[in-house]
């Protein structure tokens, strides 16, 4: 079985087609299913932030896959395909683990080190396995993921500080205007984003600001908050005329700041300029806003200079973190060999197996006259004896990473115990499977473990810009 990653980001499309592939507009959960219904693929799992859609399987046919993978994100999207190929990248097998590890460490996004994209790659494993779409590989190959991000964020300074999107667009602010403490901000939206972007303001020392959200208890909530006020949506053309900093963070499906309202407001601006950030996907502020005079408009692409400056001041952790996710690729690529043995491990176990039962069946005569509890006794005995026997063969094959020794060593093995057997492989895949619910069980409990250490919470960080299961997108 291959892993196969399907995919666009901000590294390689522009916001205008980012927008038009977001997933959570027509929701991931339908998303996932409709994907793993076409059948191409034997487990799916959708990443979708406003910086990137991924799509990752598991499949046996990569070429089929590929295929089946770009057709489906054009039909379910509306998107042509000659729109997107030239943004599509492709990966495949451990160079997707190597991908996936970076991405949830934080390496592979537009401000290197925001924590929250790691709970928003947990957030995609786990709508993919509530609907079903996972199974052994891609659940490997996410906790993994979980593991080398979870690593990146305790053993390196890489998430350190007010390190996001939000803080890029403050920095922006202090860029045009300087000391910001005379400012009035007014902040569009308030979820997390929002809240995030807010607190950074104050932090700043900026004179006054206003949370502004469709729903005014959120609004109210978000103000107490942080220090600020909060006004109902039907006055924000009067707010926007007080303000000389403005931040949009909302999850409408098109622009709230058109040209003409802008306009609008600039007439009752005094000439005074007016800074717009832009952190929604889909945008909240037209383009063509832009134009006006005294007007700077600014989207999460235009960041990037602010995502560079953060890259060069953190240099050396990002090769801190880079050998951790190093590290991590190898542990799952060990674990991708180990499995070719897993079937010669199968039947070799069966082999031993039916020798035991052969005998018991032989001696039945003789042991006929036992009492039951002492037969079950000697049935526990003689399988506990073949466990032990097979415990040190079966530990140094799945140990085994090189893979023409663990050829050799199975080819031995099968011709020395007569091994060869039509199911083989699906004997394999059932075994490939126990184990693999196996150490899912064990991630499971580790994660439950720290999350009752941090109090309850399910996310490890003290705030998340991206969106849950039916919330905004984040910035990766």
């Amino acid at each position: 079985m291959h892993l196969l990653l399907v995919g666009l980001s901000h590294r390689t499309a522009p916001i205008e087609l980012r927008e038009r592939v977001d997933f959570h507009a027509r929701g991931i959960d339908r998303a996932v299913q409709a994907l793993a219904a076409r059948g191409a693929a034997r487990e799916v799992v959708v990443l979708s932030t406003c910086n990137r859609a991924e799509v990752y399987t598991a499949c046996d046919d990569l070429t089929g896959t590929r295929a089946d993978v770009v057709n489906f994100m054009s039909d379910f999207h509306g998107v042509e395909r000659s729109a997107l190929a030239p943004h599509t990248y492709e990966v495949v097998d451990l160079q997707v683990a190597r991908h996936l590890f970076r991405v949830a460490a934080g390496l592979d996004s537009l401000v290197v080190g925001e924590p929250q994209i790691l709970g928003q790659v947990k957030e995609a494993h786990a709508i993919a396995n509530d609907v079903q779409a996972v199974g052994p590989m891609l659940t490997r190959l996410f906790h993994g993921s979980f593991g080398a991000g979870k690593r990146v964020r305790t053993e390196t300074g890489l998430g350190s500080g007010a390190v996001s999107v939000s803080y890029a667009a403050v920095a922006l602010a202090k860029k045009i205007f300087g000391d910001l403490k005379a400012r009035h901000v007014l902040v569009i939206g308030a979820g997390e984003m929002g809240k995030l972007t807010a607190l950074h303001m104050k932090s700043q020392g900026v004179s006054h600001v206003t949370i502004i959200s469709r729903t005014m208890a959120h609004a109210a909530r978000t103000a107490e908050a942080i220090g600020g006020s909060a006004a109902p949506w039907d006055e924000m053309d009067s707010v926007l005329t007080a303000s000389d900093i403005v931040i949009t963070a909302t999850g409408a499906a098109s622009p709230i700041l058109t040209k003409a309202r802008v306009e609008a407001v600039m007439r009752r601006h005094r000439n005074r300029p007016l800074f717009i950030v832009d952190i929604a996907v889909p945008r909240d502020v037209e383009a063509a806003a832009s134009e006006i005079e005294q007007v700077f408009v600014y989207n999460v692409d235009d960041l990037q200079a602010t995502v560079r400056e953060n890259l060069a001041r953190r240099t050396s952790e990002v090769t801190r973190a880079e050998a951790i996710v190093n590290e991590e690729v190898e542990k799952f690529d060990a674990w991708l060999r180990s499995r070719s043995a897993i079937p010669t491990v199968v039947a070799l176990r069966e082999r031993f197996e039916t020798i035991r039962r052969s005998e018991l069946d032989r001696l039945e005569f003789k042991l006929a006259s036992l009492p039951p509890e002492t037969r079950a006794r000697v049935d526990e005995i003689t399988h506990l004896i073949v466990e032990k026997l097979l415990l040190t063969p079966t530990e140094q094959l799945k140990a085994l990473s090189d893979l023409q020794t663990v050829g050799a060593y199975a080819e031995a093995l099968t011709r020395l115990f007569g091994l060869a057997g039509p199911r083989a492989e699906e004997r394999g895949e059932r075994e490939r499977a126990t184990d693999e619910r196996a150490a899912d069980e064990r991630a499971a409990d580790e994660r439950s473990a720290d999350e009752r250490g941090a109090g309850g919470r399910v996310e490890p960080f003290p705030h998340r810009e991206g969106r849950g299961r039916s919330g905004r997108a984040g910035q990766h």
